[in-house]
């Protein structure tokens, strides 16, 4: 059915879109029944044409006669875009320290206000109003120079001492490893805690709640209070280790990680730990930790507790329950005292560990250390969900649109904020989800970025492809992000793949905020032309570039068109086989024939055979040292021949997602001890050993959004300790105009270097 004008303009003024373009630049128009349902969801009665009429009356009154909007974001040193108050009214600021200001010229004098977060008040005529005002800093972090880091699933990459999957023990030893070998970070999977009780989706992008770690990733036995375990403790503490020791076993002998299992066995070794008195030293560090933590740790913490009594799914909770602010929730806070401890124990251990990862990393020299991973939603039974339900939609579902990668959209079964509901909230719950993803970490990724932009709602019920985008307040959003990665000192990079609206991009480089670009999505004249390979030059330079990711095949698997098969075997091929294989050929052919123009092939030989990675992965590699890329993600499996996806999206159970440890390319499962002895990480290492100190490679032909971003990389290049301005071009001839130029590799970026010589393998020795 089509849409009456007036559900249009409804629409419009709620921000949901009426149509959209795919990724192939086709127009979709959006039904009137999805833009019914995506209206109920945000508060609007929809459901009938007289009531569309009322709401849209009613929503423009609202705007006519309000003083000032629920929240106020802004960006040092500039006014406020489209903020304007009626006539005569008064305005007044009070900071974040306690001082308060007058307001006169609003705009002028708002821009002038110190970073950080303020209240703005207004009155007028007996009305007064006070709303969160939020100054941003321009830029948050950025990086120094020209880096590389390992991109890594920390289940997947288990030790000789992991219970059955890689833990935070592991990840500072992997930490000092990578830093040894040159790497700047070490990209991690979220590590978001999960829903407790069976996991038939173990999926990282489904947690129960953004802002606080799984305690499935604690090294048990690196726990200081481990030690002083009684004498019966320690001998049910030795049986749970052996246990975890046959989970480990089976794992690596060609069974897939089991996190209900394991989480099983650590929950129960940590029910002993916790009875271990904490001495006055970490008494003290316990408390800060609670103390910082407040309200939220303590709510989440009831939530873990009530999930023990009433199970996961708190909407079949007592109906006193069913919210933080419900009748019974006293009477559960008393009754469940000892068990909300527990859960605030576990979540300061989880801490603890990371902080002590992350300082792993820097001590071993990586710039950047750990890159936190943020999912996009939470799942819509766990414990941020019943937190803040207040802000988040019901009935609705977050997804994307059909594009050439998912030819049926996807619906990833998480609920999305409600735009006006952060707004009202002083976008306090977005602020509090970025500072768990923030702590420790030197850099944090933001999964599908274009969501602070807008989001694909599906309304339930409904396939993925019938859903529309629903729109946010992008300045405000990213505001938020802004000011919490300056506080928190943390560089941040935008998942920006796939559907991506015009001018995105160029906001979010102007934001300071770099882009992700993966090797087999970058075309000449753009996805929708796709006229062979993007050449290096003309990458764009604010970006971690890769080869691929934890959601595409393995650069082997690519290479050889084995993923095609794996896509046949499993149903999910929208063309022929033989066509999709031609087409994979085809595309695979074109990335190589770059490789030999830019002179970064080197051709295989006898005594080459069966290297692991392959002289074309190696040349794919040197490719991206040519790029301007600020940032080079190296997937940790491709640099053993792990031929493997993570994931597989559009599957469930006919596919082991997000099960598998980083094996070899016969598919044995490899430690990390065997994978820190394999020459494969060194060879790749060895590709980007110069990286920071090599010339700058300087981008051409893009337009206008990259001319903005060429200042930031001649900047980043005059940062390096032998950059100048020259180095911009030395050795890069980019002839201007044609977009044909030729740029070959330098003897440091093409041929093999020797080995860094300063990273060692780890060893089986137990890390304290």
């Amino acid at each position: 059915m089509t849409p009456t004008r007036e559900l249009v303009q409804l629409a419009d003024l709620y921000g949901v879109s009426t149509h959209y373009s795919t990724d192939l630049g086709r127009r979709i128009e959006t039904s009137a029944q999805t833009l019914r349902a995506v209206l109920i969801a945000l508060g609007v009665d929809a459901a009938t044409d007289r009531g569309v009429r009322i709401a849209l009356a009613g929503r423009r009154q609202d705007r006519a006669e309000r003083l000032l909007p629920p929240s106020v974001v802004m960006r040092s040193g500039r006014p406020p875009v489209g903020l304007a108050t009626p006539s005569r009214t008064d305005l007044w600021v009070e900071t974040e320290d306690g001082c308060g200001y007058p307001i006169g010229a609003l705009c002028e004098e708002l821009a002038g206000l110190p970073v950080g977060r303020h209240i703005l008040h207004a009155s007028r005529g007996g009305r007064s109003q006070a709303v969160p005002l939020l100054i941003a800093p321009g830029r948050p972090a950025r990086p120094t120079g020209r880096s590389w880091g390992f991109l890594v699933q920390l289940y997947s990459v288990l030790s000789r001492h992991s219970w059955g999957m890689g833990d935070l023990g592991d990840l500072a030893d992997l930490a000092r490893w990578a830093g040894g070998l040159g790497a700047d970070f070490v990209q991690l999977n979220p590590l978001h805690s999960y829903l407790p009780g069976p996991l038939p989706d173990p999926s990282p992008y489904r947690p129960s709640s953004r802002r606080h770690a799984d305690p499935m990733y604690l090294r048990i036995r690196s726990l200081p209070e481990y030690a002083g375990l009684s004498a019966t403790d320690r001998e049910v503490a030795a049986r749970l280790d052996a246990e975890a020791g046959r989970l480990r076993d089976d794992v690596l002998s060609g069974g897939m990680i089991d996190r209900e299992a394991v989480r099983g066995l650590k929950l129960r070794a940590l029910e002993l730990v916790y009875r271990v008195p904490l001495g006055p030293a970490r008494r003290a560090a316990y408390e800060r930790y609670v103390d910082a933590g407040g309200a939220g740790l303590s709510d989440y913490a009831l939530w873990c507790a009530l999930a023990e009594v009433h199970g996961p799914h708190w909407r079949s909770w007592p109906a006193g329950l069913r919210s933080p602010d419900g009748r019974g929730i006293a009477a559960a806070r008393a009754e469940l005292a000892e068990r909300i401890g527990f859960h605030r124990h576990l979540a300061w251990l989880v801490d603890e560990q990371l902080a002590s990862a992350q300082r792993a990393a820097t001590e071993a020299g990586a710039a950047i250390g750990l890159m936190h991973d943020l999912a996009i939603g939470v799942d819509p039974d766990g414990a941020d969900a019943w937190q803040l339900q207040h802000c988040l939609a019901e009935g609705i579902t977050v997804g994307c649109p059909p594009d050439d990668f998912n030819p049926h959209g996807q619906d990833w079964g998480l609920p999305p904020w409600r735009p006006e509901a952060l707004a009202e909230a002083g976008y306090a719950p977005f602020a509090e989800v970025l500072r768990g993803s923030l702590r420790h970490s030197g850099a944090l990724r933001v999964d599908h970025i274009m969501g602070l932009f807008r989001l694909w709602w599906v309304p339930a019920g409904a396939r993925a492809d019938e859903g529309t985008y629903v729109r946010y307040d992008h300045e405000m959003l990213l505001g938020v992000l802004a000011l919490e990665a300056h506080r928190a000192g943390s560089i941040v990079i935008g998942e920006d793949l796939g559907t991506v609206e015009p001018g995105v991009r160029t906001e979010l480089t102007e934001r300071g905020i770099l882009g992700t670009s993966v090797l087999r999505f970058e075309f000449n004249d753009g996805p929708e032309q796709r006229s062979g390979p993007l050449p290096p030059e003309r990458w764009r330079p604010d970006c971690l570039a890769t080869l691929t990711t934890h959601d595409l095949p393995s650069t082997a698997a690519w290479l050889d068109g084995s993923h095609v098969r794996l896509h046949e075997r499993l149903g999910l091929l929208t063309k022929s086989t033989d066509q999709a294989a031609v087409d994979a050929d085809t595309e695979r052919n074109r990335w190589l024939a770059e490789l030999d123009r830019v002179g970064v092939r080197e051709p295989s030989n006898g005594s080459a055979t069966g290297q692991v990675p392959s002289q074309d992965v190696l040349g794919l590699h040197r490719f991206l040292a040519l790029t301007p890329a600020q940032l080079i993600g190296v997937w940790l499996p491709d640099t053993v021949g792990d031929r493997r996806p993570q994931n597989l999206p559009g599957t469930c159970d006919a596919y082991p997602n997000w099960r598998l440890p980083v094996a070899d390319g016969s598919g044995s499962a490899l430690t990390l001890e065997d994978i820190s002895a394999h020459p494969g990480p060194r060879t790749v290492a060895d590709v980007y050993r110069d990286l920071s100190t090599a010339p700058c490679p300087r981008p051409v032909n893009r337009g206008q959004e990259d001319l903005r971003a060429l200042a930031a990389a001649e900047a980043a290049c005059l940062t390096h300790p032998s950059g100048s301005p020259n180095d911009l071009v030395t050795g890069l001839p980019l002839p201007s105009g044609s977009g044909g130029a030729v740029v070959r590799a330098s003897p440091a970026q093409a041929q093999s270097i020797r080995p860094p010589g300063v990273a060692r393998p780890i060893s089986g020795e137990e890390t304290p």
